[in-house]
């Protein structure tokens, strides 16, 4: 085998290697999370989203829009990219059906705009900076220091991706909300590189 060869073969066995540790360490804490269920009640929110726009989640279900809310961890991470790719991909079917998308993360506003960069997103993205909408649907969790450490090996800081030091990630969750309030659907999968599928959400709206 060329040598070349040989290192690449290597190099793509420790990629292959890094990956399944990161998703093992974030199961672990998956484990603890539970989210809301489906035919619970929706917590109200207010935010300001990434054009400067008012989000108030009571009024847009008073106007008789459904909501697809989904939690994503930030412009680092290739699953959520992909994730808000399709449904960005997919906007005008889901509008179709009377539905407004949010966007929630901990990241900064800065990286918020990397993330619309990567993925064109059009729809309103949320920056939950004290992390109030995450502990509202119960999908906050706090990431130990011996993860973050193994993060920043990989070259992920956590302090610049959030502005913070508070480590706080959510789980990668997908709920619709129907026009009553009520929670119609949920995606909750403890394998973050699983997300809900725009048949899917369509189908509960």
């Amino acid at each position: 085998m060329a040598p070349a060869l040989f290192i690449k073969l290597i190099l793509n066995r420790m990629k292959k290697y890094i990956l399944a540790v990161i998703a093992l360490v974030f199961s672990v804490h998956v484990l603890a999370q539970t989210g809301l269920k489906k035919g619970d009640i929706a917590p109200f929110f207010t935010a300001k989203d990434n054009s400067g726009k008012t989000v108030d989640l009571k009024a847009v279900l008073k106007s008789g829009k459904s909501v697809v809310l989904f939690f994503y961890r930030g412009q680092w991470c290739p699953y959520c990219n992909k994730q808000m790719q399709h449904i960005q991909d997919s906007l005008q079917l889901l509008t179709g059906k009377n539905a407004y998308v949010i966007g929630v993360t901990p990241e900064t506003s800065e990286n918020i705009n990397k993330t619309i960069a990567k993925t064109k997103a059009t729809y309103s993205i949320v920056q939950d900076k004290g992390y109030n909408i995450m502990k509202s649907y119960g999908v906050n969790y706090i990431m130990d220091e011996g993860t973050v450490n193994k993060y920043k090996g990989y070259g992920l800081d956590m302090t610049k991706a959030n502005g913070n030091t508070d480590n706080v990630l959510p789980v990668p969750v997908t709920y619709v909300i129907n026009s009553a309030g009520k929670i119609a659907f949920v995606h909750f999968d403890k394998d973050y590189s699983k997300r809900a599928s725009v048949k899917d959400i369509l189908a509960a709206l």
